[in-house]
């Protein structure tokens, strides 16, 4: 085999079966020096176990991070200042961790050395597209190594053959145990793809589900919490300050033990498939709630608005991997300005499955009780002055009207 150019690869590695087999096809293949890449975004597994994993396949230089405060300070809250939601209904749980995983992945690089990235992203989802997007944007002369575009290993039976082949240590048992769905976890949710959910008509199992209760077995008696949010980010619960990561993984356990954030969607994938996935977002379900409360009473109308016509453009690049285009950094400078009212407290109500905002306040608030009361306002506002505000709103409809347009006839 003729002498690759690639001296070096960083790898995004998790220690698992794919991976694992990644970094010797990688050593075969390519001739070349592997370093991995190991993140904790808040998966809820342990990632030190990785590090004895690669030593044993003969890698020298080992990244294990802990990524999970950054994550929620730098990614998941600046999107949840857009309030953005991909298809009306995805909070964009693995969107928005690719970004990161690919800044971190470039800074690898340059500190070793590397000629290239690789990662095992299939070739029919939509990763590969967000991992290298991130990258090329960061490094435009990277390499990006995609094993999966690349092998024939395309089932799990041929990795398996693959690992005896090669001495891979792979704990066979715990491979064989795997479960039947293709799941990817972080601190703001947890995704399931595969085996019974590729029928989009058959219900998912109750035994699928990990973070949450059902709201059927939710407790019969509702939880009452208080979020405090400064700058369009929240920074407290109950009146306890706490950090980005740590906020959202307490509030991913109360919305968990009610049952809150459960989705079964089937959502267009930017390389043009529709896929079904089923997710769970408690904490990030409460805050979209939450900072939609605090907006309502600090954020003028038209700036709200505005606000709301640019979010599906805000998820959807967040969705197809343009986290580090110019038009996302646009937009969240337009997003950003805007939060700057929007600071105060929300009182939410966590019942079987639902979150309900029942209470919000704030310095900065917009509501004029005097003004929006049904009782006497005490001249605060002139009723009269409705009459000549209608009529010149109407007065298009009127003209329309009299040239023969919008007649009943029509309707």
């Amino acid at each position: 085999m003729a002498s690759s150019p690639i001296k070096k690869v960083v790898l995004a590695y998790s220690g698992g079966l794919d991976t694992s087999v990644i970094v010797k096809w990688l050593q075969e293949n390519y001739q070349c020096e592997v370093v991995t890449f190991t993140a904790d975004i808040g998966q809820g597994e342990e990632v030190e176990p990785a590090r004895a994993k690669a030593k044993a396949l003969g890698v020298n230089e080992i990244y294990i991070d802990d990524l999970r405060e950054e994550f929620v300070r730098d990614f998941v809250f600046p999107m949840f200042r857009a309030n953005a939601i991909y298809e009306g209904e995805y909070l964009l749980g693995t969107s928005i961790a690719r970004p990161l995983i690919a800044k971190r992945l470039i800074e690898i690089a340059n500190e070793t050395g590397a000629d290239a990235i690789a990662h095992g992203a299939t070739g029919k989802g939509n990763d590969q597209v967000r991992f290298e997007l991130g990258a090329y944007a960061l490094k435009p002369g990277i390499k990006v190594i995609a094993p999966w575009r690349e092998w024939d290993l395309t089932s799990r039976e041929t990795l398996m053959k693959y690992c005896e082949a090669h001495q891979i240590p792979v704990d066979f048992s715990n491979a064989k145990k795997k479960s039947p769905y293709s799941m990817d976890a972080n601190l703001l949710h947890i995704s399931y793809e595969g085996d019974i959910l590729e029928d989009p008509w058959a219900e998912a199992e109750e035994d699928m589900w990990r973070w949450s209760v059902s709201p059927e077995a939710a407790p019969d008696a509702p939880e009452y919490i208080t979020l405090g949010f400064e700058n369009g980010d929240p920074v407290s619960l109950n009146g306890e300050t706490m950090s980005p990561a740590t906020l959202l993984e307490t509030l991913n356990k109360r919305g968990g033990a009610h049952g809150i954030g459960r989705l079964d969607i089937v959502e267009n994938r930017y390389v043009g498939m529709k896929s079904r996935g089923c997710y769970e977002t408690p904490g990030g379900t409460i805050l979209m709630r939450a900072h939609r409360a605090i907006e309502s009473i600090t954020l003028d109308r038209e700036a709200a608005h505005l606000k709301d016509s640019i979010m599906p453009k805000y998820a959807e690049l967040v969705y197809n991997g343009y986290w580090w285009s110019p038009e996302r950094k646009m937009l969240q400078a337009l997003i950003d300005e805007s939060q700057k009212v929007v600071s105060g407290e929300v009182r939410l109500k966590l019942y079987k499955g639902a979150v309900s905002a029942v209470g919000r306040r704030s310095e900065n608030s917009l509501f004029d009780e005097k003004i929006a009361t049904f009782e006497d306002d005490a001249g605060a506002y002139d009723q009269k002055d409705a009459e000549g505000f209608i009529k010149l709103n109407a007065l298009r409809l009127r003209i329309a009207s009299q040239k023969g347009r919008g007649h009943l006839d029509d309707a």
